[in-house]
């Protein structure tokens, strides 16, 4: 697979200033721009806006475009999404009312529009974390919800969907192996391909849920004992954390405790992530050639602060385009696996700068603008092919 790779770029920059399809449509020509994802926060929301004006959006949009130049490439969930449990809700009448009338209502969305659709809309609570055996029950009904979206997504013609990985343990998928298992597990459930939108600020997390060695839990505990106990100290489960508290009061042995949390520790795999998974490379080849959406953002490695690719930034910024572009290139070079769905067969690359409600709207255009710049040294042309790009 030689996939064709454009740059586009998340209009969530507009959201609350240029709030109309005539407006957003032009600022994004004006950048220099064609391609966009069209987010949900940017007056598409369907529990928001409703059936009727959503119905208007769409042909207000589609004259946008055709005036502008623009094409819509992608349609995304926003923030709102991200403020409940969702998909993975512990009540399944909530599950089936986010389902049907918000992840099936931007399906059509998106249908109606011949883009694709991407979002992220669930999180695991706490509960299901520290109890192995609803985590794992939880992880399959959201794949079986998944596997409906899916499915429903490739019979109204809407070529790809898929959902971006995160950073965290109560928001699946979080680490690589997380992702290609619930690649394999939607695909081969639905019959329908289903894809990751890999984000390049979204590797951070990883770094602070590692999995503890004994000399790193015994450290903490002696730590501890000393009065000075370390932060962002993580351990897991509950059980766990007790175990290390109860060291450091004095009411169990180190040696002791050390053993106890480690077991503790490998009995919730689910809880730790590998130093690969806070990677930028390694989950560019990994699961680069599974991300038809691949939102661009700079960032120092320690946050997801979705910079803009200025000099400023890029001088203390961790994604180097030519590096990206490098790994990008060999995931294509993985050998197919029958059991994921189909490598891409194109790949938009997105950029998703937002803007702070008292950021100032000129400087932020101007910076965009220097985004897309420094990256089209890359990508010169839009519809190029991933081999005939230089490094």
């Amino acid at each position: 697979m030689d996939p064709i790779i454009r740059l586009g770029i998340d209009n969530c920059f507009a959201s609350k200033r240029w709030a109309r399809p005539s407006e957003w449509t032009r600022v994004i020509r004006d950048l220099g721009l064609t391609y966009v994802e069209a987010s949900a926060d940017t007056e598409c929301d369907p529990l928001y806006m409703g059936l009727e004006f959503t119905k208007r959006w769409i042909e207000d949009t589609r004259e946008a475009c055709a005036k502008q130049g623009i094409v819509v490439k992608n349609v995304y969930s926003g923030h709102g999404t991200y403020a409940t449990c969702g998909l993975s809700h512990y009540d399944d009448r909530v599950t089936r009312r986010f389902l049907d009338g918000w992840m099936k209502a931007q399906v059509d969305t998106a249908a109606a529009l011949g883009a694709g659709f991407g979002f992220f809309a669930h999180g695991f609570e706490e509960l299901l974390l520290q109890d192995d055996a609803l985590y794992v029950k939880k992880l399959d009904a959201l794949y079986d919800t998944l596997s409906e979206l899916a499915a429903y997504a490739k019979a109204r013609g809407v070529d790809y969907v898929g959902i971006e990985q995160m950073y965290s343990p109560h928001q699946p998928p979080w680490r690589i192996a997380d992702a290609e298992e619930l690649l394999r597990e939607v695909f081969r459930r639905s019959g329908a391909p289903f894809y990751i939108t890999a984000d390049l600020g979204h590797m951070n997390g990883q770094q602070y849920f590692p999995r503890p060695d004994a000399e790193s839990v015994e450290a903490a505990i002696l730590r501890a004992r000393e009065g000075t106990p370390p932060r962002r100290l993580w351990l897991g489960s509950v059980a766990a954390h007790d175990l290390y508290k109860r060291a450091a009061a004095g009411e169990l042995g180190v040696s002791a405790a050390v053993r106890a949390i480690l077991a503790d520790v490998a009995a919730h795999p689910h809880l730790f992530a590998e130093p690969a998974d806070a990677s930028n490379d390694a989950w560019v080849r990994r699961v680069g050639c599974y991300s038809p959406i691949i939102h661009l953002q700079q960032t120092d490695g320690k946050s997801s602060p979705h910079w803009t690719f200025t000099p400023e930034h890029n001088k203390d910024g961790i994604v180097k385009p030519d590096a990206f572009l490098k790994a990008l290139k060999a995931a294509y070079l993985l050998p197919d696996d029958p059991a994921m769905p189909p490598k891409c067969g194109e790949i938009t690359l997105t950029f998703e700068p937002f803007i702070a409600t008292a950021g100032n709207t000129f400087d932020l255009l101007d910076d965009i603008a220097e985004s897309v710049r420094c990256w089209r040294r890359w990508i010169p042309k839009d519809g190029v092919r991933l081999h005939e790009i230089e490094l």
